[in-house]
């Protein structure tokens, strides 16, 4: 009797340990997606980070010079190029669209109405999928 057992149980641990590599394969799968999914978050927070980062910094350069922000100085269209020239206001522009340059496609605009400021930063995001292609930072703001 205990060789008729002996001879029904040949296949089964077989059986049973391509089941656990199916399971384990399963579950390296599962863990693949979280981390490309977790990646491309980190990616997308690490842009919006940027993108806050500039707004804040354009607006704090135009607090420090308050007189020709609300002179229109500042102001600049999302594709248009940064003024040309050495005026503190032209620097500014100059470098903070230098520094839009680093994000995916990145463009910024600034306009006013009085005191009301509103600065404006767009990037691409189409390199991720299953994500919108463009992407905006408003941000308002009094001066």
């Amino acid at each position: 009797m205990n060789q008729h057992l002996a001879h029904r149980q040949r296949g089964a641990t077989l059986l049973e340990v391509l089941i656990a590599l199916v399971i384990l394969a399963l579950g390296v799968l599962g863990m693949v997606a979280l981390q490309t999914t977790s990646l491309k978050s980190n990616q997308t927070a690490m842009t919006r980070s940027l993108a806050t980062e500039l707004a804040n910094e354009i607006t704090d350069l135009m607090r420090a010079n308050q007189s020709q922000a609300r002179a229109g100085s500042y102001d600049v269209a999302l594709t248009a190029a940064a003024p040309t020239g050495t005026a503190a206001y032209a620097v500014d522009l100059q470098n903070w669209k230098r520094r839009l340059a680093t994000l995916p496609d990145g463009k910024g605009s600034i306009s006013h109405s009085g005191a009301a400021f509103t600065v404006t930063i767009q990037w691409n995001e189409s390199r991720l999928k299953n994500a919108s292609s463009s992407q905006q930072f408003i941000y308002r703001t009094e001066l």
